[in-house]
């Protein structure tokens, strides 16, 4: 694979998994969430940069340990927003790496050949998502409810996103330039190339992959390192 860097927004305030402190400090068998999110990428060889945004780097810096040893690992301000932390963070990777994969930093389970089947889509392709089929029935209304049912979405047509987002770093960099909505309403981060005209590819994503926005998805994870072979730790590459 080419050399790739590696954005992993960290600046979110976890106001829906509720607790005393971040998500991304929690720990997961014994190591921070977010220690387990950026471990799965710097066991790569072809990881040339990891550019955190982080409206608190003291703490993360903390979470993840000696992993901030690695001369790969950086920090950037975080954003209003995540597409606001995304380009902050865009801003430091050189023009001398083509390709960017942004990593939810609450996504601590991704494996490796997700990385790798995400990765060689977006070479042939351009730009490449990891996703999830929508199991739910999905009704269109405005809200909030009660609310008056507007259609019903054909659910086969409906995929939910996962990461890494992987997309040239050249084209990432334009979107942002060219994007014609605030980006406080851009919600997930290949929606910039689809606004700038660019194709995104979805590839089958893992149901181990889950973001932990809540309390019972931090249960769910923890199941899975529990039942998993290997997930117990975090530099395992199955």
């Amino acid at each position: 694979m080419p050399p790739f860097a590696l954005i992993l927004p960290a600046a979110g305030r976890s106001m829906r998994f509720g607790g005393p402190r971040s998500k991304l400090l929690e720990t997961l068998d014994g190591r921070p969430v977010v220690a387990w999110s950026l471990a799965a990428f710097l066991q790569r060889d072809d990881l040339a940069l990891a550019v955190i945004p982080t409206g608190d780097e003291p703490a993360i810096r903390e979470a993840l340990g000696s992993s901030i040893d690695d001369n790969r690992v950086r920090f950037c301000p975080g954003g209003a927003t995540r597409a606001h932390s995304v380009s902050n963070a865009l801003a430091c990777v050189g023009s001398d790496v083509e390709w960017v994969a942004v990593h939810d930093a609450a996504r601590p389970l991704v494996s490796q050949e997700l990385i790798d089947r995400t990765f060689s889509a977006a070479r042939e392709h351009g730009a490449a998502v990891p996703a999830l089929p929508v199991h739910l029935t999905i009704k269109q209304a405005d809200g909030p409810l009660p609310a008056r049912v507007q259609r019903t979405l054909p659910r086969h047509t409906l995929w939910a996103m996962q990461t890494p987002q992987i997309m040239r770093r050249a084209e990432l960099s334009d979107a942002f330039a060219a994007c014609p909505i605030p980006l406080e309403q851009v919600t997930d981060d290949v929606q910039l190339l689809e606004l700038a005209g660019r194709e995104v590819w979805l590839v089958a994503g893992e149901e181990r992959n889950l973001k932990i926005t809540t309390q019972s998805d931090m249960r769910l994870a923890r199941q899975y390192t529990h039942y998993t072979p290997g997930l117990s730790d975090p530099d395992s590459s199955t």
